[in-house]
């Protein structure tokens, strides 16, 4: 069919690439990604061919309404697939430019980072995320080899080899049941390695077991169950406390690895704490750079923190394009590249629907909350529980983050005043 590009969107549109779908040289006990294998059933072939990457990089570009044209790669591990086909996509990037500037991000495990590569990565000017959980005992906890061997030094190679060629990287850690009761000794490792941009991701993932393989929750999975199909109570009034409703606060288990909201307020806190009399300015951690946005009433950077989510679509290597990269479930499928177009799918009616439910589902609890505007529930992926009024939709971690927001308080109302008077918010270590 005959696709058209046009949009009156002046917004970016984002999507996540998966050029190796889920395959990875890694098995890590708490990865989300590596069960997609069980979406598609054609073996290990998983991989994105030339055409498609040339198709979809040149409707990409071509959907964009801004000078500025962001390529994210993701995983699995997007460095299963060869730096051919890397230099490839340049190639192809290059072709259909048309005039856009445009960025490449790259999120990898490190492990096959060679000099080879580095030089390619310095010299296109990408910048890579690094998946690292901390200090060797806090990584090699949970980050195996797929062949169950430990990851770090391979990882810290990795790293060293960015350095050494002035790759720009930041760092992505996940926080588990594990590193996260060693708070300072956590952070104090990144400042050691001379990471100065850093992401903490919680774990928090439910145990299932499906048909078709999988083990991870998704908040539809239990459709069948419950008797009535994922629309009705996407829809429904969650003030009518429906006992329909009240079930969807499932009776599956938690993940050995996953955090509890005390352990994730105490974490925050603690590394702020550390962060605002030292830190700010040098070192740039996400949440706390997305919460004084909130607090200034600047939309922040990440859609867990936003209003509202979904600006950021994902596709696997066939072209199938789903909701958000912790959703790619059948259910969150939006389409394939090849029978939609991109704005078609990532602006059409079900994906506006996505992007609006996360303010819309939110309990009474959330809104009658006085720290809403900081944390807008966070991801919808995590908002399973029942709230104080018996509602459905609480994130599980929200003990957490109302400690931390209340907790940092006094140094965001600081930090925003100093802005608003022109000033630098680093300000605030001096007042301390």
């Amino acid at each position: 069919m005959e696709k058209t590009t046009a949009t009156p969107f002046a917004k970016p549109l984002y999507v996540m690439l998966k050029p190796a779908s889920s395959h990875c040289n890694m098995a890590c006990e708490y990865c989300y990604y590596l069960e997609k294998k069980h979406l598609y059933e054609d073996g290990n072939h998983h991989l994105m061919s030339d055409e498609m990457l040339e198709y979809f990089t040149k409707e990409y570009i071509e959907a964009q309404t801004m000078d500025s044209v962001l390529f994210t790669w993701h995983g699995g591990e997007p460095l299963m697939r060869p730096l051919d086909f890397y230099k490839k996509a340049m190639a192809l990037q290059r072709k259909y430019a048309c005039g856009r500037h445009i960025d490449n991000v790259l999120q990898t495990n490190g492990i096959l980072l060679t000099d080879e590569w580095c030089e390619f990565l310095a010299q296109n000017h990408w910048l890579v995320g690094i998946s690292i959980d901390g200090t060797q005992d806090m990584h090699d906890h949970y980050r195996h080899t797929a062949s169950g061997k430990p990851s770090w030094e391979q990882v810290m190679h990795g790293i060293e080899l960015l350095k050494k060629h002035h790759v720009e990287w930041n760092a992505m850690a996940v926080v588990n049941d594990y590193n996260v009761e060693h708070p300072l000794e956590f952070y104090h490792f990144f400042k050691e390695i001379g990471c100065q941009y850093l992401q903490f991701t919680p774990i928090v993932e439910r145990i299932v077991k499906t048909k078709e393989g999988s083990r991870l929750a998704s908040l539809r999975n239990r459709e069948d169950e419950l008797g009535f199909k994922a629309e009705d109570y996407e829809l429904a009034s969650l003030t009518d406390n429906d006992d329909k409703l009240a079930r969807l606060r499932t009776d599956t288990a938690l993940s050995n690895s996953s955090i509890t909201p005390e352990q994730w307020g105490n974490f925050l806190c603690t590394i702020f704490d550390e962060w605002v009399r030292h830190d700010v300015g040098h070192i740039f951690v996400e949440i706390f750079d997305c919460t004084l946005a909130n607090w200034v009433g600047v939309a922040p950077g990440i859609c867990a923190y936003g209003k509202e989510c979904g600006h950021a679509g994902v596709m696997e290597y066939n072209g199938d394009v789903y909701s958000c990269d912790h959703f790619v479930f059948p259910e969150y499928k939006l389409g394939n590249v090849m029978e939609k177009s991109l704005i078609e799918m990532l602006y059409g009616e079900k994906q506006q629907a996505f992007s609006r439910l996360k303010h819309a589902s939110l309990p009474r609890q959330c809104k009658e909350c006085d720290m809403e505007f900081a944390c807008h529930g966070e991801c919808p992926k995590n908002r399973f529980e029942v709230d104080r009024y018996g509602e459905w939709g609480l994130n599980y971690l929200c003990r957490g983050y109302y400690q931390f927001y209340t907790h940092v308080a006094p140094a965001m109302d600081f930090m925003k005043r100093e802005l608003q008077a022109g000033r630098a918010p680093a300000n605030i270590m001096r007042a301390l």
